[in-house]
């Protein structure tokens, strides 16, 4: 019962702490907006196709080889292709060189001459794998005529039909998360693991005001004070956790899966793992020392863990370091949980994260006991 007290004291009392919660609360709200809106570029996954103009010299005698290729041509202008003919005297190779034109194409009577641009390489292998599915299926019809006149008729008319040169496919092309959708997940774990700044001041903060000796003298046992006042810190950093989540989720729109009982599972065990954290690192260093440590391994895991910019190709030293954030664990099992609807992601995350929080926890608790006073 005293530790349910000395929870409850400790809720309300940071209930009341309105510029603490304010920065829990709007902090990173702030970021996912700024971040999400002004990196949109960086996780953009198409490509941008400009003009395509093809330059065509036609010298071809054969009649049925022009009249499907005005067929054909008909087509590809339809898809975005600029068809331009050579006029006489004009160097199609030096006016693609030139950047006038994206590829040359010579056509006669033995097939198609094609030179392409070596600076607009993607759009030069688009017009290419269209002449080429052209010619294909020309050659193809030429040896069906002979055989199967109608068969070759179905088989111009499909290298005729729009659409059918440039097919797009992925294996599944919307399970990658956008600007918004990456730092929802990003902050969210960021400011969880903040939790272990607020959560260094449990103790410290009542040996500064000098009431750490009223508490011992209380008919309270120092384990029971110790419990109540992590129990009260883990509640209150997790509802902010709670509120960030479902506001970028409704807000912004951000994509958190279909499994939010796991990503609330997963978020706070991050935050009983900062919070004993904080805890730890108090009672492991001296007063001046602790706000130093405790800036510094918060700014560093956040860096390499991905709360700025993303990390998955890091390597090296810097992906050595990256490997052992917190953050970089819970993102990267957050990633696989939304996206790949991997559940087996987070249990792994959510075993450490539990397992060093109880060692932290276990830690302050004996040192605890040994000690007279906080």
């Amino acid at each position: 019962m005293n530790v349910l007290n000395i929870a409850l004291f400790e809720i309300k009392k940071s209930l009341r702490d309105k510029r603490t919660l304010l920065f829990m609360l709007a902090f990173p709200i702030v970021l996912i907006l700024i971040l999400g809106t002004a990196l949109t570029n960086a996780f953009h996954n198409g490509i941008e196709i400009g003009d395509m103009k093809l330059l065509v010299k036609n010298t071809a005698q054969s009649q049925q080889l022009q009249s499907y290729w005005n067929g054909f041509a008909q087509t590809i202008s339809k898809e975005g292709v600029e068809l331009t003919t050579a006029v006489n005297g004009i160097d199609g190779k030096g006016a693609v060189q030139d950047n006038q034109f994206t590829a040359y194409a010579e056509i006669d009577d033995n097939g198609i001459h094609f030179y392409g641009s070596s600076r607009e390489t993607i759009s030069s292998n688009i017009i290419q794998g269209m002449l080429t599915s052209f010619a294909d299926k020309y050659n193809l019809a030429a040896a069906a005529v002979k055989i199967d006149p109608e068969a070759a008729q179905t088989i111009i008319a499909g290298s005729t039909s729009a659409g059918s040169f440039v097919q797009e496919s992925s294996l599944d092309p919307d399970r990658k998360p956008g600007s918004i959708d990456y730092y929802a997940i990003a902050e969210s774990t960021l400011i969880a693991f903040y939790a272990c700044m607020s959560a260094s001041w449990l103790i410290r903060g009542e040996v500064k005001r000098k009431t750490a000796l009223r508490l011992v003298a209380a008919p309270i046992g120092k384990l029971e004070i110790f419990a109540g006042k992590v129990i009260a810190s883990t509640i209150i950093n997790f509802l902010c956790i709670l509120a960030v989540v479902l506001f970028s989720k409704y807000a912004f729109n951000a994509n958190w899966g279909h499994h939010l009982g796991f990503v609330f599972l997963l978020l706070f065990t991050e935050v009983l793992l900062a919070v004993s954290f904080g805890l730890g690192i108090a009672f492991l260093f001296k007063d001046d020392a602790v706000n130093a440590v405790m800036m510094i391994f918060v700014q560093v895991a956040s860096m390499v863990g991905g709360a700025y910019f993303p990390v998955d190709e890091a390597s090296g030293v810097f992906g050595g370091i990256a490997n052992v954030s917190p953050l970089r664990w819970a993102n990267e099992a957050l990633m696989n949980l939304i996206y790949n609807d991997d559940l087996y992601a987070v249990f792994p995350v959510i075993g450490l994260n539990t397992a060093i929080a109880a060692v932290f926890l276990a830690f302050v608790a004996i040192t605890m006991r040994k000690r007279e006073a906080f």
